[in-house]
């Protein structure tokens, strides 16, 4: 079977290497090529520019050897009730990996030609915290960049130093754009790499400071990894093999606060809304959906399914979740545009989706890096307003029965979650040793919900651990 590439490809809708590089991505994984990418492609076709995208990973190499063996192309698939859709992308130009080397890198942020970053990688790979908005010199990856400035190996690390060249060349910053699931992510990321800059070169951070537009934005798009079934699929559709392949759902959401002083594509005419204001949007997403997958991932995985749709025809388990969402519904307010009640009725019909594989145990990993603007941050909006918190004693209470890392039958499992040592050695014990200890570990549980609500949390724990997650679901949803 012919692979796919430039030349075996019979129609684009606009000619690839006609239009040059202006956007940096940092984080090349399936969800970039299945969001930013694909707005991209659209603002290639409806009003061309030099905006394709050069894609970094900072980790691994099998997706940037992939794309490259094969003009930067891949198949996107869209996997709906109505049947599959494939389309081939083309906005990505190169992809570079910094694990063989980090200076084309900081040569792509250096470049002016380069107007926008775009970043995917992760809550946890930051290593801001949130509670000083400045860095956390703990994490390993600033820990590592702080001594090492010159060979960064963290996104911090990376930005400054790229940041550091242009401003010597005398080259006008790009705007920086996260487009991981952390909330108000603009300000976070201003406060994270001007907090790096200050201990390196307060010069330099005074700059980054005042020239540096950090845009804040939301994305939404359900995104599984890739398989071979994804693989097999493609070839399928297209006639062409591509091990680059990825799949999603129909749905897509992005919005953007419109602040890129140097241009930027055109992604509205690939859907994305550009508003004043973010934080609404972003509130509704990480409360309603981001929340209810949290909840859907460990109560799903440890009573047996695999994937979410698996989980939402389980009739106990979609009752709660249909329950989080109202719970989470009510700590959001009123969005000008948008019906709450048919925005939860959607996510239910997309969780449901019988062509979407997303895994419970992909969605279940950094736990501790998203339970926190998930779940804990709606409950105290409801506990401050004497709303019901039992939905999100719920939540919890599973996630804390997860992070003993055995399931029910005594399969281990890894938690994949920056805290994972501390989480499994403080789960253990009985329901009441588990909330305490839990509540113990340094920077996780917001005191307002160390009273009460840990006593809703316990006593669903109680359940889980001695009746099973089942049982609970059932007991809960009754």
């Amino acid at each position: 079977m012919t692979r796919l590439s430039l030349n075996s490809v019979k129609a684009q809708r606009y000619d690839p290497v006609a239009h040059g590089i202006g956007v940096l991505h940092i984080g090349l994984g399936a969800f970039h090529r299945a969001h930013q990418a694909v707005c991209t492609d659209d603002a290639l076709a409806a009003q061309g520019g030099d905006w394709r995208i050069s894609a970094a990973s900072l980790r691994s190499v099998e997706t940037v050897d992939a794309l490259a063996a094969q003009d930067g192309l891949y198949t996107l698939i869209e996997r709906g009730a109505e049947g599959d859709h494939a389309r081939v992308i083309a906005a990505i130009s190169e992809t570079l990996a910094a694990a063989r080397g980090i200076a084309p890198v900081l040569d792509r942020l250096a470049d002016p030609a380069v107007k926008v970053v775009t970043l995917t990688v992760t809550e946890k790979a930051y290593g801001i915290d949130r509670a000083a908005m400045d860095i956390d010199p703990e994490h390993a990856a600033v820990a590592h960049d702080l001594a090492h400035p010159d060979a960064p190996q963290g996104v911090l690390g990376l930005l400054v130093l790229g940041l550091k060249q242009r401003r010597a060349e005398g080259h006008p910053p790009p705007a920086i754009l996260c487009c991981d699931n952390l909330p108000d992510n603009g300000a976070l990321l201003r406060a994270g790499v001007v907090g790096f800059a200050r201990r390196c070169d307060p010069a330099l951070a005074d700059w980054v400071a005042a020239e540096v537009a950090f845009p804040a934005s939301m994305v939404d798009r359900i995104t599984p990894a890739a398989t071979d079934e994804t693989v097999a699929l493609a070839a399928r559709l297209t006639g062409l093999e591509d091990p680059a392949a990825i799949e999603t759902e129909p749905f897509f959401q992005w919005v953007i606060e419109d602040h890129f002083p140097l241009g930027r594509p055109a992604w509205e005419a690939g859907g994305a809304i550009f508003a004043p204001d973010v934080a609404p949007f972003e509130r509704m997403k990480l409360r309603m959906l981001n929340g209810a997958h949290s909840l859907i991932a460990y109560a799903g995985f440890l009573s047996g399914h695999v994937y979410v749709r698996d989980a939402m025809a389980d009739a106990p388990l979609a009752a709660l979740v249909d329950r989080h969402m109202r719970a989470a519904a009510a700590t959001v307010g009123t969005l000008e545009g948008i019906d709450l009640d048919a925005y939860r009725a959607a996510l239910i019909q997309r969780f449901a989706n019988p062509a979407i594989a997303h895994q419970t145990y992909q969605i279940a990993m950094d736990g501790s890096e998203k339970i926190p603007q998930r779940i804990f941050a709606p409950a105290l909006d409801a506990l401050a307003a004497g709303q019901d918190v039992a939905p999100f004693a719920f939540a919890v209470a599973a996630w804390l029965r997860y992070a003993r890392g055995q399931a029910e039958d005594g399969t281990a499992y890894a938690l994949r979650d920056p805290r994972e040592a501390e989480l499994t050695a403080a789960a253990q014990g009985d329901a009441a040793q588990v909330v305490k200890a839990m509540a113990a570990l340094p920077g996780l549980f917001p005191d307002p919900l160390k009273g009460d609500f840990l006593t809703l949390v316990e006593e669903r724990l109680h359940v889980m651990m001695t009746d099973g997650m089942a049982a609970a679901i059932a007991a809960e949803a009754a």
